[in-house]
């Protein structure tokens, strides 16, 4: 295949939203210490198999990520994550042409080099904090961005989170943050929010951003809601292995969805597809 360049995969968020039901993001992990499956999918080739197989399952977006932001992890420098991420991104859409791929980064380096390669979604857990040019690489570029709130940092942000009002603090940070990315020139149709769940949170606090989802739907920008496979689930489960934890997701899913999300970053793309096929079906949504 030809270079592959962004203008030939541009796409907006109105690409995703105006599409038949709910958006499944799959999660796509290049790195050697992500809490569910790091390590797994370190080569391009298998990275790209792997991504094909969740856009048969029901994926309409696979998001790539070339660093951990478990807890207690570490940054890596951004040629390394271009490294990781770049050749995946080319192995998928050799494969795939019209594939919609997210970059998972917060460095200006990354997405530009993404970008470059087909990508046309930028995921940034730091809401443009991250790097002070990464919203004019995204304004530029006309694509769509995730705006995640996250309290702290990967290395430290589980280390005693604390909220006066968490639906209050996190719906009033992510306003703000899309009134920055506006202000930067990003269109305010391809901007999505994400409340965090696990970024800086306890149980407690992913349990009432979950309940009062509708808070943040109502700002008026399509939701993402990640909680696939996180810990708080094993917690309130008693299911100790990550990739075990596939009902408590599907059920975080399906409430999400019922409480406004749109989309929805997970690891098992087919049990969150068929759950969603269900809810959105009784729920008269399709």
């Amino acid at each position: 295949m030809g270079q592959t360049t962004r203008q030939e995969h541009s796409f907006g968020v109105g690409d995703l939203v105006t599409g038949p039901g709910p958006i499944i993001v799959g999660i796509l992990n290049v790195t050697p210490d992500s809490f569910s499956d790091g390590g797994v999918f370190l080569n391009p080739d298998k990275a790209a198999e792997r991504a094909i197989t969740m856009l048969s399952e029901g994926a309409r977006v696979i998001d790539i990520g070339g660093e951990s932001t478990r807890p207690g992890s570490d940054p890596v420098s951004p040629e390394e994550e271009i490294s990781r991420v770049v050749p995946v991104i080319r192995a998928i859409l050799t494969e795939k042409p019209d594939a919609m791929i997210s970059v998972d980064t917060y460095r200006a380096a990354t997405a530009e080099a993404s970008l470059e390669a087909g990508a046309g979604i930028v995921n940034d857990v730091t809401a443009l904090r991250g790097d002070a040019r990464l919203a004019a690489v995204v304004a530029g570029a006309g694509c769509p961005v995730i705006l995640m709130h996250m309290q702290g940092e990967p290395k430290t942000m589980q280390q005693n989170p604390h909220y006066d009002d968490v639906v209050r603090e996190v719906r009033d940070f992510l306003a703000g943050r899309a009134n920055y990315a506006i202000s930067m020139g990003v269109k305010p149709e391809n901007i999505i929010l994400d409340p965090g769940i696990g970024f800086g949170k306890t149980a407690e606090h992913n349990l009432t951003l979950l309940r009062d989802l509708d808070a943040i739907v109502q700002l008026g920008f399509p939701v993402l809601v990640g909680a696939s496979r996180k810990r708080f689930i094993g917690t309130l489960t008693g299911v100790e292995e990550a990739r075990e934890r596939i009902i408590g997701t599907v059920t975080a899913t399906v409430m999400s969805y019922e409480r406004g999300a749109t989309l929805f970053r997970v690891h098992d793309v087919r049990a969150n597809r068929e759950a969603l096929a269900m809810a959105g079906a009784i729920l008269g949504r399709g």
